[in-house]
């Protein structure tokens, strides 16, 4: 059974005064254009189009709100590094990012980044935007069926060393699945943290 059976599209973001009520929990799903975004989001709601997926960098320019269940939801963030975005669209998503942030209802962050290309600079600066102090990031390290064995390895390294005490890391496929249900029990960790402080020590996901 699917562990989100109930998710669904909630509604399209342009301006702050659209956010939906600020109260539950929500996760920001962020990445560079083309980085996998979209499909890791299909992948962790077992859903094949809930995100559109697109060959075009850049296509997805205002923030999507998808519903979990009442009260959970996650929010799908336009990606970033793709120069040729209309420079208006651009200017518009920094003062509505910055509204996003001072939401209490934003609980955390999953930082999607392409194996082949690794943690770069603006994925470290979109963890510190994210106050990861406050709130739980989780990164995906996605397309890693790309890479080798001994590729894979030294990447996951790498990335764990890069964020430090910031966060955790995890390999991530939506290809062939590979860490759809560790990035599951990750992104349920986030929404709900009260009740996993109640629960079982929590422990990174598995590679």
């Amino acid at each position: 059974m699917s562990r989100f059976p109930n998710v669904q599209f909630m509604l399209s973001v342009a301006a702050p005064p659209q956010f939906p009520p600020d109260h539950g929990a929500e996760v920001a799903f962020a990445g560079r254009s083309n980085a996998g975004k979209s499909s890791a989001i299909n992948a962790i709601t077992e859903r094949k189009a809930l995100a559109r997926i697109s060959k075009t960098p850049g296509r997805t320019q205002l923030l999507n709100y998808f519903e979990l269940k009442p009260g959970e939801r996650i929010v799908d963030l336009p990606g970033y590094g793709y120069a040729a975005v209309h420079a208006g669209a651009r200017r518009k998503w920094g003062p509505l990012i910055d509204s996003l942030r001072q939401r209490d209802s934003l609980h955390g962050l999953f930082l999607i980044v392409d194996s082949r290309r690794g943690m770069r600079e603006e994925d470290v600066e979109l963890v510190e935007w994210a106050q990861p102090e406050r709130r739980a990031v989780h990164v995906l390290l996605a397309k890693c069926d790309k890479l080798n064995r001994t590729e894979q390895t030294a990447l996951l390294r790498e990335s764990k060393a890069i964020l430090g005490a910031a966060g955790t890391v995890q390999l991530f496929s939506a290809h062939d699945g590979s860490g759809v249900e560790a990035a599951q029990k990750a992104l349920v960790a986030a929404l709900r943290p009260q009740a996993q402080a109640v629960g079982p020590r929590a422990v990174d996901p598995p590679a």
